[in-house]
């Protein structure tokens, strides 16, 4: 059997055009629930539950859909957070993040969609403290997670943020 071709696959199915993103900051017990993304053979990338938005659903129902495929978990959403834009041609997304609770359901590695069987992404779900976050190298984590001191400050941010990253090599 061929071996997938993880960056090729990520790019024909998210790259080369404008993408609008939800992603949930869920924090239970002074943790952040983090999704581990294999990117490609030698590269992970962690991020909080999240994904592209379907047309003709809100924000609030996509996130609902994308977490519970990626997590098993059902959320209620909460409130708007903050907007992150990354720009990395080919990729390129609006990310709205909004704070999330858990109503139900039970943690497990989801899949995604988009994605063949045989090419999911999703390696690990958890819940990861501050000073597991913090030492996560940055290239392995969304950029935002480099810059926060606590988890509080997901919180209390606001506004629109392009902190860049370096994940499709």
């Amino acid at each position: 059997m061929k071996k997938p071709n993880i960056k090729k696959d990520i790019i024909e199915n998210f790259g080369n055009r404008l993408r609008t993103r939800v992603n949930g900051i869920l924090i239970q017990d002074n943790k952040l629930l983090m999704v581990k993304h294999r990117m490609h053979t030698n590269h992970s990338f962690w991020n909080v539950p999240g994904g592209g938005m379907k047309f003709g659903q809100d924000a609030k129902e996509n996130l609902k859909r994308e977490f519970l495929e990626e997590t098993g978990l059902n959320i209620a959403v909460n409130d708007y957070l903050f907007v992150h834009e990354f720009l990395e041609p080919p990729l390129h997304a609006i990310e709205l993040f909004f704070e999330v609770s858990q109503t139900s359901g039970k943690l497990v590695v989801g899949i995604d969609p988009e994605l063949e069987t045989n090419k999911q992404v999703i390696e690990e779900v958890k819940f990861l403290s501050i000073e597991e976050i913090k030492k996560i190298p940055s290239e392995k984590k969304h950029a935002l997670f480099g810059r926060i001191n606590s988890l509080n400050d997901v919180r209390i941010w606001k506004g629109y943020f392009n902190f860049g990253n370096k994940c499709i090599k």
